[in-house]
């Protein structure tokens, strides 16, 4: 029998919560379904934002800097993340007055208990998968709730409380903490190292992603690629332990759901799939075969929930994207202007791909910000020759996060092997610096790419105010 969540419940430990960071994009998803509720939902974050003003919208208090005074007496809990540092004032004052803390994973757990949660994880693509299966169910009037790491181009929002049945989320492998879910169905895009602050090896990976499997609920499946080397691992260590179903997706020849074709058109694709034998033609209105696998993910997971596949395809065409996810910032001076999200160089190498198959004959300059100094340590090779394949790039300091600086870890690493890929990069030492750069680069016909997790997002209307004057 389906759930009944007309007048969902809130667990009392989350009736009135304090969210440390409650401006970020998981920890706002959370804060806004509590609020939605009806928790009485306060929290503080860094500085003012749209995301700050949405909350409020929705009757949540929240505080600009981090106070210990910000934290109410009467709060039930303070939630945080894993990127909340230990001595940050509010937290230190929750310990002070035994105010229970809860990590913001076991909240998104507890909202989920009474759905049918579909958990979408992966290296890679889980806030665009999970953002088609919200987008995809919503036109089906089936009103999934869902959390997700990105805001949706439409409704503009990254969480909803919805009515029906099914509760979509991305599971994040970057610090175990999908490992306090209970799947239904779980998505499992691709396997790659990465979070080396947390993770040493892909044998950790592994044994991570395999407790995640674990954790499906009786009679679920476990949806994953067909294509990836490390999907490929995973699906044969959970089939050998023989504790959940496994379904695959792909186009290798031996994929349960085998993609026959991606046929792209401009910025948008056109994805064949054989499925239960029969073959089944839908638009992906997104550019690049990637994204067309994740639609292909979505599919498959949506069908095991019982959703009519041809219903479901047809519905993933009314997806339009993720911000920040090859997003079009604008158009000025016949250059167009792109934002994604792409930080690891699996995501930059697709995304710079998707564009050149995209983007005519003009030329892609990009405006790179590295994520993390760990991160750039391992990884500083192979995102420079990711930047290879632009025909031009600009590279910014690496935005820090929650992390200390390391020594010797600079973009500079990022920038030399670049060049010896035989790249034309430069170094620009402000996003200001980086963003005359690459406006002054741009020609008609061009396209300009920021590209980041951190705060590079924001220089796309300074690009575009720029390059009018070229």
């Amino acid at each position: 029998m389906a759930a009944d969540l007309s007048s969902p419940t809130v667990p009392a430990d989350l009736a009135r919560p304090h969210f440390i960071g409650i401006g970020g994009a998981g920890m706002s998803g959370i804060a806004k379904i509590l609020a939605q509720r009806g928790a009485r939902v306060q929290g503080s974050d860094a500085r003012e934002s749209v995301t700050a003003a949405a909350l409020r919208g929705l009757g949540a208090t929240v505080h600009i800097g981090h106070d210990a005074a910000h934290l109410a007496p009467d709060a039930t809990s303070v939630v945080v993340s894993s990127a909340i540092r230990p001595d940050n004032p509010e937290l230190v004052a929750a310990q002070q007055h035994g105010v229970p803390v809860v990590h913001r994973s076991d909240a998104l757990a507890a909202l989920m208990d009474a759905c049918r949660p579909l958990a979408v994880a992966g290296t890679h693509g889980k806030t665009t998968t999970t953002s088609m299966l919200a987008v995809g169910l919503g036109a089906l009037g089936l009103d999934p709730s869902y959390a997700i790491g990105g805001d949706l181009d439409e409704p503009g929002s990254n969480a909803h409380n919805g009515r029906g049945e099914i509760f979509v989320a991305e599971a994040d492998e970057s610090d175990r903490s999908f490992h306090k879910y209970e799947p239904e169905v779980a998505i499992v895009l691709n396997v790659e190292l990465d979070h080396h602050a947390n993770y040493s090896s892909m044998e950790e990976i592994y044994e991570s992603f395999v407790t995640f499997a674990d954790r499906i609920r009786p009679g679920g499946v476990l949806v994953v690629s067909a294509d990836h080397e490390g999907a490929r691992e995973l699906t044969r260590r959970v089939r050998e332990r023989g504790r959940v179903r496994v379904r695959t997706y792909g186009e290798a020849a031996d994929a349960d759901v085998r993609v026959l074709d991606v046929t792209p058109h401009g910025l948008t694709s056109e994805t064949t799939v054989r499925l239960e034998g029969e073959e089944l033609t839908f638009a992906v209105f997104v550019p690049g075969k990637h994204y067309a696998l994740n639609a292909v993910a979505a599919l498959v997971a949506g069908s095991e929930l019982g959703v009519p596949a041809d219903e479901l395809a047809k519905a993933l065409g009314t997806y339009t994207g993720v911000r920040r996810r090859l997003q079009l910032k604008g158009e000025a001076n016949s250059v167009q202007v792109i934002d994604s999200y792409a930080h690891h160089p699996t995501e930059m190498t697709a995304d710079l791909e998707a564009i050149r198959g995209g983007s005519g004959d003009g030329r892609i300059i990009v405006l790179f910000q590295p994520h993390l100094f760990s991160r750039t340590q391992e990884l500083a090779t192979e995102m420079g020759e990711s930047l290879a394949l632009a025909d031009a790039s600009v590279v910014l300091d690496i935005y820090p996060a929650r992390e200390d600086p390391i020594p010797g870890v600079t973009s500079e690493l990022i920038i030399d092997a670049a060049r010896a890929a035989g790249a034309d990069v430069r170094h620009a030492a402000t996003s200001t610096a980086g963003a005359e750069l690459a406006a002054g680069m741009a020609a008609p016909g061009d396209l300009v790419l920021t590209m980041g997790a951190g705060d590079v997002t924001e220089l796309g209307p300074e690009i575009l105010a720029r390059l009018p004057q070229q």
